[in-house]
């Protein structure tokens, strides 16, 4: 009987092995080939080869129009205005007398000092004669003589006083907003009205202290204003020698052509300073680019896997950026899901 039991215990342990084993391989199977499914099919994400193509590196800045010469008319003398030769908004021309000081005294003592300076010419004449018939001593001459200089000077310094009663526009350009009226008494304080010559206006704005060897005498720089779709372009003709400490930037003045007038002073520009250009430069989509810690990383596609790539960039558009270091041109450059990707990770390209 115990050898009966013997033989039954061993079929059903045979049995229960048999099944063992069979749902064993079962499952390795089933592992097996949905790893290979998996490798085949790979995450799905989009790519772009990348070709050179020509490039333009710029800075986007803001600066401010200027007026090309402004000036704030003042009198060096105190005096009633008698006359107002200009309009409000008017064109004047160089040297076109504006205003005219009442000069009545002034006038009063030069035809006072002209006579004095008849009789003092007089006498100097008279001694010379008495000094050759040594008539007088020299110091009696020397007297004269002195009188007479000093009666010219005396001329010569009401007629520079006279000249001064006279404002005249120091350039060529527009009078603005006055603020006397005729017969207002004016000081060397007081504010008569500004002229401005807007023919051309500056343009200044301030560069980083990084890009400041880019910035040269001649460079071409284009801007905007608000509320106009016009693009101007202007010249650089100054630069500030030093770096402001406070900004660490570089102030740069350029001069642009306002014939028409559509510029006005005191407005803001949006000012595009070009920087360089490449012939053949590697652009990829700004969302292809990973921030990391050190720097950034994309993914390229080799052998239908990610493969992480360190790279360093350059200038960039609205949409792409330019890559200086780390790809070469015909890579296949991952744009989407890259965020989940990791390197050696299978992919599923769809190349847009």
């Amino acid at each position: 009987m115990s050898k009966k039991v013997s033989v039954v215990l061993i079929i059903l342990f045979l049995i229960v092995g048999g099944l063992v084993g069979y749902r064993i391989m079962v499952n390795k199977e089933k592992s097996t080939s949905g790893n290979v499914g998996a490798g085949q099919s790979g995450s799905k994400v989009y790519g772009v080869v990348v070709q050179g193509k020509p490039f333009s590196d710029f800075l986007s800045l803001t600066g401010a129009i200027e007026p090309n010469e402004v000036v704030s008319l003042r009198s060096e003398i105190s005096g009633i205005a008698e006359e107002l030769n200009f309009s409000e908004g008017g064109r004047v021309a160089e040297g076109q007398v504006l205003i005219r000081i009442n000069d009545g005294e002034l006038r009063a003592q030069l035809a006072q000092a002209k006579t004095q300076n008849i009789l003092s010419a007089e006498n100097e004449r008279r001694a010379k004669l008495l000094l050759e018939k040594e008539a007088i001593s020299q110091e009696e001459y020397d007297i004269a003589s002195a009188e007479y200089r000093t009666a010219e000077s005396q001329i010569q310094l009401i007629e520079a006083q006279l000249r001064r009663t006279l404002i005249r526009a120091p350039f060529s350009g527009t009078i603005g907003l006055r603020n006397i009226s005729k017969g207002s008494y004016i000081t060397p304080t007081t504010d008569i009205a500004q002229l401005v010559n807007i023919s051309k206006v500056k343009l200044q704005f301030s560069i980083p202290e990084k890009y400041a060897t880019k910035v040269k005498i001649g460079s071409a720089v284009r801007f905007t204003v608000q509320e106009s779709r016009t693009e101007f372009a202007a010249h650089v003709y100054a630069i500030e020698p030093i770096v402001e400490a406070t900004t660490r930037t570089l102030r740069v003045r350029a001069l642009a052509d306002n014939g028409d007038s559509q510029l006005i002073p005191g407005t803001f520009a949006n000012v595009i300073f070009p920087l360089e250009t490449v012939a053949e430069g590697l652009l990829v989509p700004t969302e292809a680019l990973i921030p990391i810690q050190n720097g950034k990383k994309l993914f390229v596609q080799k052998g239908g896997k990610a493969v992480e790539v360190l790279v360093e960039t350059g200038g960039r558009t609205d949409a792409e950026v330019l890559i200086t270091k780390g790809i070469a041109a015909g890579d296949t450059v991952l744009t989407s899901g890259v965020m989940s990707l990791r390197d050696g990770s299978t992919v599923n390209v769809t190349l847009r």
